[in-house]
């Protein structure tokens, strides 16, 4: 590290680090520049396994300005590929669909079969002539985008460079073990899209500490205080925060939410919340998960995508609908609650004497760790 380099003061020690720089959060450059070195070098949230749900469906989105397609193969898998035509660059599918029988470019007909691979191309040699020997279809299937799925989110290296995503978070998976079980998503309700005028960074920072809980959320820390939280600080690695008193919600004559199966005594009444860097944040508890992926979509705005799931699904448990429908509003509830900070520390970050900021020696530890993670990633970017 050049020791007078903008982010040097970044990479300190907790007590005496600054944030990252104004420029990290409303320069479309510095935006671009952490968009190849940050997001696309690493294992980024793109999507969800539910929105693919069965053989056949597809569902086109963007990332970062990238035109990316979601396919449930026949073996049930999911792939990624740029959603794009090999032939002349037409965008395949434009809506999200059940495809019954080949992709087809709306262009010039050329077909994929649902892992991508090239299988028709109509008259590519003269009228009536479905094949030419400098055309090969084995060298001329979609782009396929490296993924993994972890808790239902679909995480991407876009670059194709980055270690195993098993290798990566090996730790934090290895922390989470008891939840290494199927789980559900709990249905239309347990879909929130928040819109967020700010960058996408700032979500990921007010997630990861609970120092903000007693002014921001009056309602979750009147019974989950301050002092009932713990700091998850694992530098390079993840970060995020822990609860010691987590309570299940109850319905009028006591019942609640299934438990998933076989979990240690630490889960009875604790519940964490880490943020699977760069741009996923993860919800555990005794009865029920949630996962956000945020989506960078300038310097200045970010969608919230954010998904609740649960031991069963919905229709194996309609006696349960009330209780999720209260746990939805609950959360959401919380989550809005963010908004008005995550919103105004992007207008602060225009404040053009502000330095990055400090952080607290006790309670700010998970933030530092993810600035020090971006910093030491853009650091990478430049010296390649």
């Amino acid at each position: 590290m050049n020791k007078h380099s903008p982010l040097s003061a970044v990479l300190q020690p907790l007590n005496t680090a600054n944030g990252l720089p104004n420029e990290h959060y409303i320069d479309p450059a510095v935006f671009a520049e952490e968009k190849q070195s940050v997001l696309f070098n690493n294992w980024s949230g793109i999507g969800f396994g539910k929105d693919v749900p069965e053989v056949g469906d597809a569902k086109p989105i963007e990332f970062l300005g990238m035109p990316l397609l979601l396919v449930r193969d026949h073996d049930g898998e999911v792939g990624v590929f740029q959603n794009t035509c090999r032939h002349r660059g037409m965008i395949l599918v434009d809506k999200p669909r059940k495809i019954l029988g080949a992709i087809r470019c709306p262009y010039h007909s050329w077909c994929y079969n649902l892992k991508g691979e090239l299988r028709a191309t109509p008259h590519v040699g003269g009228p009536g002539q479905n094949t030419h020997e400098d055309v090969k279809l084995d060298s001329l299937g979609l782009i396929r985008i490296r993924t993994y799925i972890w808790r239902d989110v679909i995480f991407a290296n876009i670059s194709g460079d980055a270690p195993a995503f098993e290798e990566v978070h090996s730790e934090l998976m290895e922390r989470w073990k008891d939840f290494d079980q199927p789980m559900h998503h709990g249905g239309e309700g347990a879909s929130f899209r928040l819109d967020l005028a700010a960058n996408w960074k700032l979500p990921v920072e007010n997630y990861c500490e609970s120092y903000h809980l007693p002014w921001v959320h009056p309602g979750l820390n009147s019974y989950s205080r301050l002092e009932d939280h713990y700091n998850v600080n694992e530098l390079g690695k993840y970060s995020g925060q822990g609860t010691l008193v987590y309570r299940q919600f109850e319905g009028e004559n006591g019942e609640k939410l299934d438990d998933f199966a076989n979990l240690s005594s630490k889960w009875d009444e604790g519940a964490e919340y880490l943020v699977v860097y760069p741009n996923v944040l993860l919800g555990v508890q005794r009865d029920h998960g949630f996962a956000f992926v945020l989506e960078p979509v300038s310097a200045e705005r970010t969608i919230e995508h954010i998904e609740l799931y649960y031991v069963k699904k919905p229709e194996d448990a309609p006696e349960h609908e009330t209780l999720r429908e209260k746990n939805a509003a609950l959360w959401k509830e919380v989550f809005e609650e963010d908004i008005f900070v995550v919103e105004g520390m992007q207008k602060g970050r225009h404040g053009v004497k502000f330095d990055g900021g400090r952080f607290s020696p006790a309670m700010d530890g998970p933030t530092h760790c993810f600035h020090h993670w971006v910093a030491t990633q853009v650091e990478k970017g430049r010296e390649a």
